[in-house]
């Protein structure tokens, strides 16, 4: 990252907010140097319009950001992140009200992230100042986890394939001393995960399965995360266009959303008891590919006539759902870069998610609102549920029709959970930012994991008030 937090010190350059409604008081507060140079520029105080004010020796001496009202409805939470990429090195601290620090320092490490692994960037660092709090920690945590999972998002196919990405979960586990296990290839059909072993058996690199733990068995509630590691989707026999398969890399990104979410759940410490599974293939084209027709009986016991090689993600989720499923956690989530449906209905900001509970789902809006990780919810509509009957097997993959895509899939995925239904959800993320904005730079994102960790947070709290486990 170019950006840090650090303690306060008494030579850091301040930052000072404004608005449109403030800027005559602001103005009249600069020195005039400060003044002189706001109108020589021309200075608007418009949201995230800036300027760096020199002294008399034309040293850096303020920076003058404007901000949005305190209730516009269009406010950017993370708007302070354009900060990353408009100051020198050195040192800052915020001054002037009207901005949560702690938000806008997470802001700033968000924006200020830079995928550098094949292109170097410019060394040097620069510091923004706040005093040292649970608040700040927090925002470090989870910059560090969505670091993690952006890297993971970003790094191409040839240097994440499955076998990469079982280093990098498995990595993530011993750091925080969690228990895993994996298998994978032809041992995925002796330890009854033939879905996963259906999709990934065409590739080079083997398909596999990851499940991980940590935390005591009498540390608090049991949360499962399971994340959909597709390292690269062809489609399949039913192959891609180019243009469809040119962010494939990407379709991992459920899993490092889960990876992400795990992070800071462990290096906060939180007292639960964390479970997380990753099913993880490359879906390719070879003599060895599942074909359309063929018919496999799921980890679940019911059978499932491929459709459309091209809605594997679904397949492989329901094996690692049905494993979590089988331990009866008070929370199961499951994240997938799953359907274009989805991104039509939503947008790439908007993550879709299903949930059959309606206290847990309103639990998810509100923490994914606090933390400006939102989501929308969609319907389990029963009456699609048919669409995915199956005429010569349990199920297919896919409907017979083009319609509700992403409630079809949601709907498959339900029916590998039966003893967790009412603590499950399923998210539908994109995990792409097509251009830059504050907090989201262009390229690989973490969406959900922040919403999560959130939520996670304050059901310990709830509990902490009750006494309860």
């Amino acid at each position: 990252m170019a950006f840090s937090l650090g303690d306060p010190t008494k030579g850091a350059t301040p930052i000072v907010l404004t608005t449109r409604a403030r800027w005559p008081q602001t103005r009249a507060a600069l020195s005039a140097e400060g003044r002189a140079f706001a109108a020589a520029v021309g200075f608007d105080p418009s949201p995230g319009a800036h300027v760096l004010l020199p002294d008399a020796k034309g040293a850096l001496a303020v920076v003058l950001f404007a901000l949005d009202e305190p209730d516009a409805a269009r406010s950017d939470p993370f708007l302070l992140g354009r900060l990353a990429s408009i100051l020198p090195w050195g040192r800052y601290r915020i001054e002037g009200d009207g901005v949560d620090r702690d938000l806008a320092a997470l802001g700033v490490l968000l924006s200020s992230y830079k995928f550098g692994r094949y292109r170097k960037s410019r060394s040097g660092e620069a510091i923004l100042e706040i005093p040292r709090s649970p608040a700040r920690a927090r925002a470090e945590t989870i910059a560090e986890a969505i670091t993690l999972g952006r890297d993971l998002v970003n790094t191409p196919a040839n240097d994440m394939g499955p076998g990469a990405l079982e280093a990098a979960a498995l990595a993530l586990a011993r750091r925080h001393g969690a228990r895993a296990r994996v298998v994978r290839g032809e041992r995925l059909i002796q330890a009854n995960f033939p879905l996963v072993h259906a999709v990934g058996k065409g590739a080079a690199d083997a398909p596999r399965i990851i499940d991980f733990r940590w935390g005591g068995r009498k540390a608090g509630p049991r949360v499962t995360l399971v994340g959909k590691g597709v390292c690269f989707d062809t489609g399949g026999l039913d192959l891609k266009s180019d243009a469809a398969m040119l962010l494939m890399k990407k379709d991992m990104g459920g899993a490092a959303t889960a990876l992400a979410a795990a992070a800071m759940i462990m290096r906060a410490d939180l007292p639960v008891r964390l479970r997380v599974i990753l099913p993880i293939v490359e879906n390719s084209v070879s003599a060895n590919s599942f074909r359309p027709g063929d018919i496999y009986r799921s980890r679940a016991g019911l059978t499932v006539e491929i459709g459309n090689t091209d809605a594997e993600g679904r397949l492989i989720l329901a094996d690692a759902l049905a494993l979590a499923d089988e331990d009866e956690p008070d929370l199961l989530f499951d994240f997938a870069t799953l359907t274009g449906a989805a991104r039509v209905a939503l947008g790439p900001d908007l993550p879709a998610f299903f949930c059959n509970d309606d206290a847990l789902a309103k639990e998810i809006e509100s923490a994914g609102a606090a933390v400006a990780d939102p989501v929308w919810r969609l319907p389990l509509w029963a009456p699609y549920d048919g669409l995915i009957e199956g005429k010569t097997a349990d199920l297919n993959n896919i409907s017979a029709g083009s319609f509700a895509g992403a409630i079809v899939a949601a709907l498959f995925l339900q029916r590998f959970v039966s003893r967790s239904r009412a603590g499950w959800a399923h998210f539908d993320v994109y995990n792409w930012n097509p251009s830059a904005k504050p907090g989201r730079p262009e390229g690989g994102d973490i969406q959900v994991a922040r919403l999560v960790f959130e939520l996670l947070q304050r059901r310990i709290a709830a509990l902490a008030l009750t006494g309860k486990k």
